[in-house]
Order: C-alpha cells, then structure tokens, then sequence
C-alpha cells in the first residue's frame, strides 16, 4: 500500500476529456508502507473522523500521518463479528418484511378497509419510513453514531412488531370479523390508533436501520489494509444476499401462515424473530468499532450557499483551480477532489477577498463568509446527483404500484397449483419479482459484465448511469405488460364461466394467476439493475463523510415514489369514480380499470425515461486527484524507461 504526500504544484493534461487540467502537484513522494494487520490495543476504542465541514487544520502530510495515529488506535475484527451484524440483519429483516409484506391483506381483511384506502395506507407508510431515513441519518452522523443509532432502532422494531401482533391476537383491538358479509364495521378511532402506534414505531426502526446498519457492518473492517478492502466488498454481497432471503422468506413462509393458519401466529414469527435480532446485536456491542459522530456535512452545505449567495457580485477568477482558497484541514476525512467548471457560481465561496480574515492555523477565521475550494467541489457533487435523483424516484414508481395491485389482481384470479389445489397466497406472488431479481443479479455479475467488458472496455462492463436507465427501461416493459396482463384478466372474467366469488371484492378469473410472473419477472429485472446501481452510484458519488446520507438519499426518493403512488392512486380514484367509463381502481377490479392505470403510468416512465436520458448525457462523475497522481507516476515512469532505453543506446 502506497501514501501519496502531495508538495507543491504540476501541469498535466486529461487525455480523456482534452483538456487543460492544472493539478496542484509538482513533487510526489511515494513511500512504501506494509499494509496494517494488527493493532496495538487489545480494546475497541471510538473515534472520530475530521470532517471538511468543521475547518481547522494543517498539511496533508499531517493530514495522513494523524489518521494513519487514529487508525491504530482501533480494532477492527472483520468477520469475527459478522455473525452478530448479519445475523441481526437477517432476523431483522425476516421480522420486518414478515410484518408488512402481508399488511396490505390484513387491512383489508382484519380492519376490514377498502382497498384504495389500504393501498394509500401502505403507500404513505412506506413513505414515511422512507424519508425516516433520512432523519436517521443526519442524527446518526451530526449526534449519536451509528451504533447508538441501530440499538434504538431495533428495540423499536421489536415494539412496532409486537403492537401489530396484539392488534390481531386481541379481541378489542380489530373489528368484528366480515366473513361473507357484503358490509362490514370498520375499525374504531382506539383501535386505528393503536394500530397507528405500532407503525410509528415500525417507522422508527426501520427508518434508523436501513441508513446505518450497511455503514456499520463496513466500519468493522479497516479501510487501509487489503484484506479490509476485501473484506467490504464481501460484506456488501452478503448485505444483499440477507436481504432478498430474508424477503423470500417473508413473503413464501410467514404469508402462508399468516393467510392460511392464523394471523397471531403469523404475526407471532416476526415478533421472535425481532427478539432473536435484538439479542445478537447486543451480545456483540464490546466487539465492534464504534465511529463516534462527526457532525452534520449539511452545515458544510448550508456554508458554501450562504458564501456563495454574500459574495455573488464578485467577478470570477481566472485559474480557479490555482486562486480559489484551498486550505487542506488536519485529519480530512474527504478525497481531494479535482476542480470542475460546472456551477461556477458556487466557485465564489471559495474566492479570498481583504475583508477574508484567517487564524493562524490557515482555516476561516468565519466559515459562513469564506469556505474552501474542496467544500464547494463536494457541493458540486451534491447538486450534480440531484437531477439523476429525481428521475429515479419517479422510476420507483413502478416499483411501489407493482407491489400493491398485483395482489389484488391475484386475489381475483385462479391461484391454484397442480392438480392437488394447492392455492398460493396473493400477497406470495411479490416473491417473484425478489426471486427474478436474485437471479438477474447472478447472471449480470457472471455472464453480461465480462461479456460487455470485452465490448466496452470498462471494468464494470457498462457505467453506472447506463446500468439505472437499463433499469427505468425494463419498469416501463414491466408496467406496459402489466396493463396488458390486467385486460386480459378482466375480459376473461366478464366473458367465461369464473371460480367463484371473492369476499368484499368480486368474481375470481379463471385465468391463472401465474401469468402475472412476467411483470413481476421484469420489474425485478429493473430493480437489479437500477436499484443496487443506484446504491452504488449514491455511496461513489457523494462525499466520504456523508455515506450515511448517500445510503439514505436512495429511500427517501423511494419514499417520494410511494407518496406519489398514493397521490395518484387518489386522484384517480376521485376524478374516475363518477366516469361514463367507470371507476379505473374499482374495489372490483372486474368491474373497474386497472389496466388504464397501468398504461397511465406507462406513458408517465416513457417521459421520465428521456428526461433521464438528457440528464446523464451532461452528468460529470466524481474525480479525486488521486486519479491525477495515478496518471503522473504512470507518466513518470514511463519517461524514466524511455530514458534510459535512450541511453543504453
């Protein structure tokens, strides 16, 4: 492993982009260093990254030299304590999807609600949990930490669980069952509320699990030695891995039982499995690497606007990258990042006027008035990533719809298996969708990435933008087969003799409800794609110290997807009901629709999808200078041996 000291300054030339590109090197030193294996204490201590946003400072040598001090001061285990995180993780997420996977029915069929008044309900549950991580995380990064974050998160997951399940087991706490009944009571003001209570506090737990828990599990490996790296990425795959078994077991096992056997027993295995979580990730807390907090890069953020908006009639310089002010900060916990001529107005924060004062460290003396050049480029980042944003949470869409209605089309279909009769579940057929994503995954790692690597000549075979709009490609197919799907259903059901009558909603098609697999199929196909590339583009493309909020950034735009889903789940439901047409999101879907919606929102992705398209045409990756020091020791090098062929001549 190489540290890289960077002296002074260097002209280079970006042959990639044809540009002048003036670097702040003229002299790099390279020292040999042994990667860092074993640490000194044999005791977890916590520590504290510096962050560009809170100034003060030296060199980057100190720089390197204090964090290289702060490493060794940890312990990091690896995989000695994977078992603690993983297995929190997967009984965790066994718990929390075995809760909600089948909440959609249970609304319906235990509280005894309509069906657009369920899916609305989900839909802004989903939400909010969503952008609960978002909340989580700037406390998790400006207050508590990681861990602290995740042990409050999980005894509220355990509670929100074990709420859910007295509101089933308890009499009182349900209305009266309809059975056959054409009318039914709906729930009581106590029992919503009670009800309400335990999604809040679902909402807690979950809302602090999803930002921290992938970012905790990495804290556990040092960042600086090569089995550490190794040991991330493995940890990554395993993350994934967890999740989409445990949503498999979720949505086969625990649905069942929950459909078919009782509904406190089925809401009895989330409630133990939660428990089981709590006790592992406990059992651990004297073995894990604790990252205390470093405070809220959203002030960083707040500085370089308000700078820039105080000294916005100043004229731009000419060499920003040489005359914008720079000072590098005492154990930055940042990548350098190389200068970038989008936004330029921002550049002005970083211009040093007479009335600019500094401490005699070199920092701001006022930080609101004058911020440095790297904290603007990180802003850059930031604002870059917001349009790619905005067209994925309009991308989620498809995802959130095709997780709610097609359980109702299969609870009006013929959902039996073989000739025993065996039927399965509707809230069950969600698992084709995670079952076709795990399998793409699979075959995009193995087949597709080393085929197009000879192709395009990319390590990851397709960029990471190229890898989302594949992704909203395959959620238009998806939604258009969908609408298909649904004509057809409903013709069958108006046309040809049906199975029977399904209580509370309508005729069940003898059509098979397996072929809702194809949009089930193809949506999981769009998720494997876009949603792992989208976390990955998130955590490559935000600054270090805001990974948590760069794991956080992907829910609250599928957060922003489910509350649109439930506004125009409303509106079309308003606007349709009194139609010559009829209702579109009839609580009989035979008589109602869905397959308009479908092809409504088809028509809405298509627009997204070039929308999307311009946005990443102008897109700029993130480039640290460690790129440019690369390719000046290559250069270097190479002019050494051409050197000295020359004078073996």
């Amino acid at each position: 492993m190489k540290s890289r000291v960077i002296l002074s300054h260097r002209e280079r030339r970006d042959k990639d982009n044809n540009k002048d590109i003036i670097c702040d090197y003229t002299q790099i030193e390279t020292m040999e260093r042994k990667p860092f294996e074993v640490e000194r204490t044999t005791t977890t201590e916590d520590h504290k990254p510096y962050s560009a946003v809170d100034g003060g400072g030296s060199d980057l040598t100190s720089t390197v030299d204090s964090f290289d001090d702060e490493q060794k001061k940890l312990v990091y285990r690896g995989w000695k304590v994977m078992p603690f995180i993983i297995g929190n993780e997967t009984f965790e997420k066994i718990g929390i999807i075995g809760t909600l996977s089948n909440l959609l029915v249970y609304l319906t069929h235990v509280f005894n609600l309509k069906k657009y008044t369920a899916a609305t309900i989900i839909n802004a549950f989903s939400g909010t949990i969503n952008f609960g991580t978002f909340i989580a995380a700037f406390l998790c990064d400006t207050y508590f930490g990681r861990y602290k974050t995740l042990s409050v998160a999980v005894i509220a997951c355990f509670l929100g669980s074990f709420a859910i399940l007295l509101t089933a087991a308890v009499p009182g706490l349900h209305p009266t069952p309809c059975g056959s009944k054409s009318s039914c009571q709906g729930p009581s003001g106590g029992q919503i509320a009670f009800l309400l209570m335990g999604l809040g506090l679902l909402v807690v737990g979950a809302g602090g699990i999803r930002p921290c828990n992938l970012a905790f599990g990495a804290d556990q490996f040092n960042p600086k030695s090569e089995s550490g790296k190794k040991g991330i990425n493995s940890f990554f795959n395993w993350y994934f891995f967890t999740f989409t078994f445990a949503q498999v077991i979720s949505l086969t096992l625990v649905v069942y039982i929950q459909s078919n056997v009782s509904w406190s027993i089925g809401l009895s295995i989330p409630v133990g499995l939660m428990f089981l979580a709590c006790v592992i990730f406990f059992a651990g807390h004297k073995l894990y690497v604790k990252v205390k907090a470093s405070g809220s890069p959203l002030a960083g953020i707040a500085r370089v606007i308000a700078a820039a908006i105080k000294k916005r009639g100043l004229k731009q310089v000419k060499q920003p990258w040489l005359e914008l002010y720079n000072h590098i900060p005492r154990n930055y916990a940042n990548l350098p990042l190389k200068y970038t001529d989008q936004f330029r107005f921002l550049d002005k924060a970083a211009i040093k006027t007479p009335e600019d004062k500094l401490t005699s460290d070199g920092t701001a003396s006022d930080p609101w008035t004058l911020c440095t050049m790297q904290q603007v480029e990180e802003v850059k980042c930031i604002v870059r990533v917001i349009p790619i944003w905005f067209a994925c949470a309009i991308y989620y869409l498809a995802i959130s719809i095709q997780m709610t209605y097609p359980v109702f089309q299969a609870q009006q279909s013929d959902t039996r298996l073989g000739s025993r009769g065996f039927k399965i579940p509707p809230a069950t057929y969600v698992v084709f969708l995670m079952s076709s994503m795990t399998v793409f995954i699979i075959i995009y790692d193995r087949v597709l990435v080393p085929s197009l690597r000879r192709v395009t000549g990319l390590e990851t075979g397709i960029t990471l933008l190229q890898r989302i709009g594949a992704g909203i490609f395959f959620a238009v197919l998806s939604l258009l087969v969908s609408g298909f799907v649904e004509e057809r259903r409903r013709s069958i059901a108006l046309t040809k003799p049906t199975l029977g009558m399904e209580p509370r909603t309508g005729e069940i098609s003898s059509m098979s409800a397996m072929w809702l697999i194809p949009q089930l199929a193809l949506s999981g196909i769009a998720e494997a794609f876009a949603a792992i590339g989208q976390m990955e583009f998130y955590y490559k493309q935000f600054p270090e110290n805001m990974r948590s909020f760069a794991g956080s950034i992907f829910y609250v735009g599928a957060g922003v997807s489910s509350y649109l889903a439930s506004f125009l789940i409303s509106i079309v439901h308003r606007s349709t009901a009194h139609s010559p047409s009829g209702n579109w999101l009839a609580e009989d879907l035979n008589e109602g629709k869905l397959d308009y919606f479908y092809f409504m929102l088809t028509g809405l992705l298509v627009v997204n999808m070039a929308y999307f398209l311009l946005m990443a045409k102008f897109y700029r990756y993130k480039v640290s200078t460690d790129n440019v020091i690369s390719v000046i020791e290559t250069s270097e090098e190479e002019t050494k041996q051409q050197q000295q062929v020359k004078n073996s001549v």
